[in-house]
């Protein structure tokens, strides 16, 4: 069973979607919050084992918005994975909910199917973003940081690349074992070395910082 909170100023969209999800046996809300000041309040007063492993995250809030409470969640709680699903597809909003750490970004005219998918994925580890707003992401790895030293791409091993190219392309731990005849334990290694070195703390921050680097061309994910 997967947990998770969601989190949305408007009080329809909340009940909305807590009634959709529990119709899924492998979901389970456990919570909701109407901005993110309320998010970690709840956050906070919650049992560690019963934390929920993905947030459901509007952006445009009151008190507290999407973005700062991103930002806090990571910082505090970071194996939680935090889904953006909001009606605002606009540039900064983007660039600022992937810099906050969010694993994913969905607008809300997402189908129920894809919904659900992309909160098994996220729960574990995979990225979902959004096809209208795909090219923002990248036009954000391809503008912003352009200029960035791509030295890093000699440290990496021909293994570490393959696995990181399969990360990128959304796979979890598990299937790249399989892929690449390796053991998950092994995967679990390469992954976080990657990931220190790449100073990410998710698979999507990953995924960027490899582009930006050089060390994945967007024709190959």
């Amino acid at each position: 069973m997967i947990r998770l909170i969601i989190c949305d100023d408007q009080a329809i969209v909340r009940e909305g979607l807590q009634t959709i999800i529990n119709t899924d046996k492998q979901l389970e809300v456990c919570g909701t919050a109407a901005n993110g000041e309320e998010l970690l309040y709840m956050l906070e007063h919650t049992d560690e084992a019963s934390l929920p492993q993905v947030i459901l995250l509007d952006l445009k809030m009151p008190v507290m918005n999407g973005i700062t409470a991103a930002r806090a969640v990571r910082a505090q709680y970071p194996s939680i994975k935090i889904l953006v699903l909001t009606t605002y597809d606009d540039d900064q909003w983007v660039f600022d909910a992937v810099r906050a750490g969010a694993s994913g970004y969905l607008l809300k005219d997402t189908p129920k199917e894809k919904l659900f998918d992309a909160i098994k994925g996220t729960a574990l580890g995979n990225t979902y973003v959004d096809p209208s707003v795909a090219g923002k992401v990248l036009s954000m790895v391809r503008g912003v940081y352009a200029g960035e030293n791509s030295s890093l791409a000699d440290e990496f091993s021909e293994r570490e690349a393959e696995i990181l190219l399969l990360i990128a392309r959304g796979y979890s731990n598990v299937e790249i074992a399989d892929t690449l005849y390796l053991s998950p334990g092994t995967v679990r290694n390469y992954t976080s070395s990657i990931f220190s070195r790449l100073g990410a703390t998710d698979r999507t921050q990953a995924a960027i910082a490899a582009l930006r680097l050089g060390l994945l061309k967007l024709q190959d994910i």
